[in-house]
């Protein structure tokens, strides 16, 4: 029963370095992404506007 204690402070502290880790890139990715994504996304949306017809 010593060891029990041991095994849960590594699996929490795992959990918490891999938390940290997705953190970072995800903060990263959001970085890179809100730089290239607002042209990208403005010429899809008019290029759907462009070829999809009005239903009314």
């Amino acid at each position: 029963m010593g060891g029990k204690p041991d095994i849960i402070r590594a699996v929490v502290l795992i959990f918490a370095v891999g938390l940290v880790i997705t953190g970072f890139t995800s903060l990263q990715a959001s970085e890179e992404r809100s730089s290239s994504t607002t042209k990208s996304s403005v010429s899809a949306d008019s290029e759907y506007m462009a070829k999809a017809p009005l239903n009314r």
